[in-house]
């Protein structure tokens, strides 16, 4: 098996440059997708070595990148693809807990189940949102999980890119769940370390009341989606 790691980022020219320089260390290749970042994280990139810098002249969103980032994995003929967030929340190093988590002969999702989710520095509105998540994800149809909001993940490939999901920001990583359950591809989980810098340190682009509204749509459609599909059963 041939693993990826993808990157999406979006003005994160604090942290960036850190978290390639470890991701790196895993001697996976590495894929960048800058969605259309308006600081210096390009420039950033394009003094990096060793690593596929794809840019999106305009921000298309989180599950834009993602999606990006697969097509370009499959190109260079990777089967799975590991993906982590740009803001250094992750810890690369966990990315074998990952890959140990694999069943043997099969294509799976693993979800990196970010612990020591209480500590200080952990802002309420990502436990909320995690529990709020993580039910809806179920009532949707999808796995019923600890930690639907991970962005530390590993994806087969290609089925990640074949599963129909319609959201391109934040959200798409909820759909991807829900339509991976439908399909029969298993969701299961691995503990991962999380870390939050404290106060301004935190890089965060979430917008309480813009996302809530976003999430509350996609999960109203996927709900109709599963209701729809149960009637023509």
């Amino acid at each position: 098996m041939k693993v990826a790691c993808i990157i999406p980022v979006y003005n994160h020219e604090q942290r960036i440059g850190e978290v390639i320089r470890e991701v790196l260390k895993l001697g996976l290749p590495v894929i960048v997708v800058d969605d259309g970042s308006t600081d210096s994280t390009h420039d950033i990139l394009n003094r990096i070595p060793d690593i596929t810098v794809l840019r999106h002249p305009e921000n298309q969103g989180k599950g834009a990148a993602l999606l990006t980032g697969f097509a370009a994995a499959v190109e260079l003929g990777c089967d799975l693809a590991i993906t982590l967030d740009a803001d250094g929340q992750h810890k690369p190093e966990d990315a074998g807990n990952l890959l140990s988590a694999v069943p043997d002969g099969q294509r799976v999702i693993i979800i990196g189940n970010r612990q020591g989710m209480s500590g200080e520095h952990v802002p309420w509105t990502s436990r909320f949102g995690r529990k709020f998540s993580n039910f809806w994800v179920w009532a949707s149809g999808g796995p019923l999980v600890h930690d639907s909001q991970s962005g530390f993940r590993l994806y087969p490939l290609p089925e990640a890119l074949d599963l129909d999901v319609q959201s391109r920001r934040f959200q798409f990583e909820v759909e991807i769940l829900v339509k991976a359950r439908g399909r029969g591809i298993p969701v299961l989980e691995a503990p991962v370390q999380v870390v939050y810098q404290k106060g301004a340190e935190r890089i965060s682009h979430f917008r309480p009341w813009k996302d809530f509204f976003r999430n509350s749509a996609t999960f109203s459609r996927l709900i109709w989606r599963r209701i729809f599909l149960r009637g023509r059963q």
